[in-house]
């Protein structure tokens, strides 16, 4: 079995620190700046630029793939700008906010992984709308990870990482905000990308229960503010895709009970892959 984790950093160096003694093989990185020198040669990034793109914001830090043991080869896929790319190649609209790598375990077949970020973005200023929205970035996330499918079932992908958008409801019960994130899980599962995960029981749920979640849903929190702490966060913003011959393979569980939480504010997500 291998082991992999996605993980929001939140640009935080003690994060690095941690996941290199968490004895996984992989992890899908988001909000990552360089990692501290203590630990740079403990682990392997790629060859991508510590940068993410967009509206001329200093942003040292990008959605990254990580390889973390020897029992696993990583081939990076080389993310270049629309702009850029040439024909086969992985375009990305959004410098930053997707990395991609080709794994091959000891023994198994390859499969290809993925760290997505949902960036934050705003109405035209002349609108003087207060909104922040992040659906909008997902979509691109979306189109861009197309170029990664061929062929209608048979490709072996897991994408996953910190979309900034809810599942199944909208903020403070909003309609409006549950259909258009119900896009993006309805545009994955077209693609044949899976939902796979997290969900209840494969994490603790909110307690107490928010308002704005529907009774039924299995949402875990995997996100708190400044305002809340591992224990009274009541969002899930992190989500995990497998390909759909590859989702029976694949069990996803978050680690946010508030003693597993880690150095971030967005907890840990765990990938088991058999």
């Amino acid at each position: 079995m291998l082991k992999l984790l996605s993980w929001n950093i939140a640009r935080r160096a003690e994060a690095w620190r941690h996941l290199a003694d968490t004895g996984c093989d992989i992890a899908l990185l988001q909000e990552a700046s360089a990692p501290p020198a203590d630990i740079a040669d403990r682990v392997d990034c790629g060859p991508a630029p510590w940068h993410t793109g967009g509206a001329g914001m200093n942003r040292a830090w990008r959605s990254v793939v990580v390889r973390l043991s020897d029992r696993v080869r990583v081939e990076w896929l080389d993310p270049k700008s629309i702009d850029e790319a040439r024909p086969g190649e992985l375009a990305v609209s959004r410098a930053g906010t997707l990395d991609a790598a080709i794994v091959t375990p000891e023994t198994g077949e390859p499969f290809t992984v993925v760290s997505l970020y949902g960036a934050w973005e705003q109405p035209l200023s002349a609108l003087k709308s207060s909104w922040i929205y992040a659906d909008a970035s997902v979509h691109r996330l979306i189109s861009d990870l197309s170029v990664l499918i061929g062929h209608q079932r048979k490709h072996r992908i897991i994408a996953a990482g910190d979309l900034n958008i809810l599942h199944g409801h909208g903020e403070y019960g909003s309609r409006y905000w549950a259909d258009r994130y119900a896009t993006v899980f309805r545009r994955m599962e077209t693609l044949g990308l899976t939902f796979a995960g997290p969900q209840a029981p494969d994490g603790r749920s909110a307690d107490p229960w928010p308002d704005e979640l529907p009774k039924e849903s299995k949402n875990v929190p995997t996100y708190h503010t400044n305002r809340q702490t591992p224990a009274t966060s009541t969002r899930q913003l992190d989500f995990v895709f497998a390909s759909t011959g590859l989702a029976s393979q694949v069990r996803v569980k978050a680690l946010n009970e508030p003693e597993d939480w880690g150095p971030s504010d967005h907890c840990r997500i765990e990938i088991d892959v058999e």
